[in-house]
């Protein structure tokens, strides 16, 4: 499954953004700044970012973390960590960058080395949640947070059946013109197996974290969990 969703990411990546823009109409911006400030990066920290991506919410980590921090940008697609450093090397005034191909399951960091990090759309598609959360667990440092956004299903069952005809009627279509019916087609599947928010703060707190709590925003169709490391 790892491979497979590699390959998906690494297809997709020569249009992910523009995609995202389209597909939330332009919502994923405030979403990822939300994120970065749940996160609560200060100037000069170093910092992280896993399944980094094409690299929107490192990027805004390295703006806030300023030219005395350093973050890291973690993705295990290395067209889409290609985009990521195309797109650093046009901007001015952040952090400096680092960016790593690697699996969120095993990191290649020190135990207690964060002072914070992000993950965006990258937790439901881990091959185990558990496990990719006890690493975030051992890199950060005592007190650090993180702040973790996904796609959710909604509680409510009026929002949910809108989420499923979204995605249906407007997602995968658009991606069909693209070429990338199959990429955008696993999303649905991949909610059905998601936990909830609750079941994420239980799992959080099974591991150790000292806090989590998840906050849902755009109708529960999209969330974002917050942890605190004891």
């Amino acid at each position: 499954m790892t491979q497979e969703i590699r390959d998906i990411f690494d297809r997709i990546a020569p249009v992910y953004d523009q995609l995202n823009d389209w597909l939330s109409l332009g919502m994923h911006r405030v979403w990822k700044e939300m994120t970065v400030k749940w996160s609560n990066v200060q100037p000069g920290d170093t910092c992280l970012d896993l399944c980094c991506g094409s690299g929107d919410i490192t990027l805004r980590l390295a703006r806030r973390a300023g030219k005395q921090g350093h973050v890291y940008g973690v993705d295990f697609s290395c067209q889409l960590l290609a985009v990521a450093r195309e797109r650093s090397r046009q901007m001015s005034g952040l952090s400096p960058i680092t960016w790593v191909e690697g699996d969120v399951l095993d990191l290649p960091f020190e135990d207690n080395y964060f002072d914070g990090a992000t993950m965006g759309y990258g937790l439901r598609n881990v091959t185990n949640i558990p496990r990719s959360l006890q690493e975030l667990y051992r890199v950060l440092k005592p007190g650090a947070k993180a702040a973790i956004l996904d796609f959710h299903r909604p509680n409510n069952p009026l929002a949910s059946t809108f989420q499923q005809w979204y995605l249906d009627k407007l997602v995968v279509p658009i991606a069909e013109q693209m070429g990338l019916k199959a990429e955008y087609a696993y999303i649905s599947p991949s909610l059905d197996r998601f936990p909830s928010g609750g079941e994420q703060v239980q799992i959080a707190q099974e591991i150790g974290f000292a806090q989590a709590t998840h906050y849902p925003i755009a109708n529960g169709m999209m969330g974002v969990l917050v942890l605190t490391k004891a």
